[in-house]
């Protein structure tokens, strides 16, 4: 058991009757009244995300997990097959569970968060950032803007991003996963 000190982000709790992982937390001391500690919880058998509060000094039932490196095969529907790094198991997840399965290619290697009580994969954290190649943009048109113009760009693997009006077809751009958003050209 561990209380509402012990929240940070990635704790995977039991709440009920499910499994949520913390997104967000916030402790609050109001001038007037208990503290409290204000949540943002991702469920892990649907997706769906729920704002919560506990009160302080509150139990919470913490869940043992484990995190486990595995690389991105390959998708099969709304499947996506993965490989464990050291013993080359394989497992299959559904897209519910990836935060932004339209940014994983291929080889791309993720770390899972598996439940030590049952191996039960619970979620994947992507990589803070991924290289992904433009695959079709607008070419920019120079002079029609003030500042910061965007334009739509479709990567490699799909996914569409926007893009400043300078990116062209086959530039390489690094793209910040928990946002979805264009972070910089990649030179090689």
């Amino acid at each position: 058991m561990a209380t509402t000190s012990d929240i940070r982000n990635g704790l995977c709790i039991r709440h009920n009757n499910d499994i949520f992982k913390v997104v967000e937390f916030l402790h609050v001391k109001p001038g007037k009244g208990p503290a409290f500690v204000r949540t943002k919880l991702k469920s892990l058998s649907t997706g769906k995300v729920l704002d919560n509060t506990f009160p302080a000094g509150r139990k919470i039932e913490d869940i043992r997990v484990e995190t486990q490196k595995f690389q991105y095969l390959y998708p099969e529907g709304d499947d996506f097959h993965f490989m464990n790094t050291q013993d080359y198991n394989q497992i299959t997840l559904q897209k519910n569970v990836l935060d932004a399965p339209e940014l994983l290619k291929e080889g791309e290697v993720v770390t899972i968060i598996v439940n030590t009580e049952d191996d039960m994969p619970l979620s994947v954290d992507m990589p803070l950032s991924v290289i992904l190649e433009i695959t079709h943009t607008e070419p920019g048109v120079k002079g029609n803007t003030a500042t910061n113009a965007t334009k739509p760009a479709t990567v490699e693997t799909g996914a569409t991003i926007n893009v400043p009006l300078f990116i062209n077809e086959g530039d390489k751009v690094k793209i910040d996963t928990a946002k979805s958003a264009y972070l910089e050209r990649v030179k090689e």
